[in-house]
């Protein structure tokens, strides 16, 4: 199998919706071919009432400044397991297969991995990003994403002790282990109370930190900067207005804004195999659709077969299947759109 030529992440210290995070995002779009398909996922902020208008923040800020790059963008509602907005539901997630540029923001990054771990969205966005896919993380989409992930809420707000969580572990395939640290610089605390390392201050973070196995880097990204990994080159840079620190055992060190550095800094660094752990089904699926701008015409006689299977399977009720239909249909490119009258196919490219 080739090796995989996968796309850049960008790891917001906080401030996407600032003058740093647009030229960040103008760097991660000027990174990709167009069609500019940018797509923003709810999922860190699902359990908040209003995370359509969470995520929505960020993707009219992102909308405005590419708009001379005319961006599709489409936000993926996949909120919480067990719903109808799951992480799981392949409609929901449908639009991740036709992304170059992935969104993850602000939420809870406990709730985030609990969400994503092991889900269809999840899949989706790692295969898309070997895929050659840009990913932008946030808050606590940075945090989560790690080997390791701080829960800042459960600790800072709630009172728990210090801890970890394990995370999502994006780039353990790559051979690195890693805990982000966004707000690394934070002061919201004043003289009289020390909020830096994302609100848990020097002092407990430092204990925390030396519970970490040794091999684990601890990234901290200073607010309103940005740090882009870029695997295929072997680089990383810093972007914005602070620096990045980077921690393990007793070496620590700091590359500031405008500098940049070489990947293996962050531990033994590789290229891992396109596919390496996608299940089969959805490594087929973020390959096997390709938006061009072209109509797709009218679908095949496969999928109209898929379709009157699935009418069938729903006047039965038997919901696992038509769920396992409309999935299998969404891996073809096409969406179905249930409705109290009749069931509708569209094309996913234009979903």
């Amino acid at each position: 199998m080739p090796r995989s030529s996968p796309g850049t992440i960008a790891l917001f210290g906080s401030g996407e919706t600032s003058l740093s995070g647009a030229r960040v995002f103008e760097a991660l779009a000027r990174s990709l071919s167009a069609p500019l398909d940018v797509t923003f996922v709810e999922t860190p902020a699902g359990f908040e009432l209003n995370s359509a208008d969470v995520i929505g923040r960020v993707a009219r800020f992102a909308r405005s400044r590419l708009h001379n790059r005319n961006p599709r963008v489409t936000i993926v509602p996949a909120r919480r397991r067990g719903t109808a907005f799951s992480p799981d539901d392949a409609q929901v997630a449908a639009p991740l297969l036709h992304s170059n540029l992935i969104f993850l923001g602000p939420g809870s990054p406990s709730y985030a991995v609990r969400q994503l771990q092991g889900s269809l969205t999840w899949h989706i966005i790692i295969a898309r990003h070997r895929l050659g896919a840009a990913l932008a993380l946030a808050s606590a989409a940075t945090i989560a994403a790690g080997a390791f992930a701080l829960p800042v809420y459960e600790i800072y707000k709630v009172g728990e002790d210090p801890h970890w969580k394990p995370g999502l572990d994006l780039l353990a395939p790559f051979g690195l282990r890693l805990a982000f640290v966004p707000h690394w610089d934070n002061t919201e605390g004043g003289p009289g109370l020390d909020t830096s390392r994302c609100f848990i201050g020097r002092e407990r973070f430092g204990d925390m930190a030396a519970v970490l196995p040794l091999e684990v880097y601890v990234v901290g990204v200073d607010e309103h900067t940005g740090l882009l990994i870029e695997p295929a080159s072997r680089s990383c840079r810093v972007m914005g207005r602070g620096g990045v620190t980077l921690q393990c055992a007793a070496d620590e060190s700091r590359f500031e804004s405008g500098t940049s550095f070489d990947i293996n800094r962050l531990g033994p660094f590789r290229l891992p195999e396109a596919s390496e752990g996608i299940p089969p089904e959805v490594w087929t699926m973020a390959q096997g659709i390709e938006r061009d701008g072209r109509s797709p015409g009218p679908p095949n006689a496969q999928v109209m077969q898929l379709m009157d299977q699935r009418r069938g399977a729903r006047a039965r009720m038997d919901w696992r299947l038509a769920d396992k239909l409309r999935a299998q249909m969404a891996s073809m490119g096409w969406i179905v759109t249930d409705t109290a009258e009749e069931s509708r196919l569209e094309p996913a490219s234009k979903a």
